[in-house]
């Protein structure tokens, strides 16, 4: 049983929670991810490390409230138990020596992921460009936090509602047009987004990172549930990723297998219990 800390609503639909898992702090870095159950029945559902805290013994997930199982996380307040927690899964990032400039792209909720990326480079030393990407103002989050683990924040809003108006494709295509000389970018956020951050940069020939998140079971290699196809081999990302090299993804394959359960994924509360379904 790992016990919640920390609750905090960031916006209509996005959930923190600082967990205590000592043994996953310990060993958790930038990229990895966990997978938890609600209870003993729950689905197993893989959730990236969006911080951690070795000193204190605890890590931090954030969420988006989409379906049956983060609904039911959801619903947990700080002192409630979540069944069980595995990790740290997959590989953790892997930077090149000597890199200077790194812009690190996060899309909606992918900015949880986005983060402590940010977050490793910066504390490294390196000059970052963080480009986040929402909607509107009003779903924006994490911004205080991803001001201090970057050496300049980009925000930007669909609707113009805040900071830079377009997406965040238009910002990095603004910035290596203004002369930023980026050893590498790292995209983190929706499949289409990933994909044509990766048309941006293929140009210049810019090593650009995206971090895939498939259809996940078991996060060990052995259900295949999870394969992406890279550079015309199949990787699985639970143990090859989740970080891949961008230029070298099949996009639309992804794609299309992350809709394969779209009816089922659906979350359907009971007017008579009041649960989820």
């Amino acid at each position: 049983m790992y016990k919640i800390v920390t609750r905090k609503q960031l916006n209509d639909a996005v959930v923190l929670m600082e967990i205590d898992a000592p043994y996953i702090a310990a060993k958790a870095e930038a990229g990895q991810f966990i997978i938890y159950r609600v209870d003993e029945k729950g689905e197993r559902v893989p959730l990236t490390i969006a911080d951690y805290d070795r000193e204190k013994g605890t890590i931090t997930i954030i969420f988006q409230v989409v379906g049956a199982s983060t609904t039911e996380l959801a619903r947990l307040n700080e002192g409630d138990y979540i069944h069980d927690v595995v990790g740290p899964l997959g590989v953790a990032t892997e930077y090149d020596e000597g890199i200077k400039r790194v812009a690190v792209v996060g899309g909606g909720v992918g900015c949880a992921i986005a983060y402590p990326q940010a977050k490793k480079l910066h504390n490294m030393g390196v000059e970052v460009d963080l480009i986040a990407g929402f909607r509107s103002k009003d779903i924006v989050i994490l911004e205080d936090e991803m001001g201090k683990a970057s050496s300049h924040l980009h925000i930007c809003t669909d609707d113009g509602s805040y900071g830079y108006h377009g997406f965040v494709t238009n910002k990095l295509q603004e910035l290596i047009d203004g002369g930023a000389k980026f050893d590498e970018v790292i995209a983190i956020g929706p499949v289409p987004m990933m994909k044509f951050v990766c048309k941006v940069t293929k140009p210049y020939d810019i090593k650009t990172l995206v971090s895939l998140n498939p259809i996940m079971i078991d996060g060990t290699g052995m259900c295949g549930g999870c394969r992406v196809t890279v550079d015309g081999k199949i990787k699985y990302a639970c143990v090859d990723g989740p970080d891949f090299d961008g230029q070298k993804v099949d996009f639309d394959e992804l794609m299309r297998r992350n809709s394969t359960y779209k009816e089922q994924e659906k979350a359907h509360l009971c007017r008579l219990t009041g649960g989820v379904r």
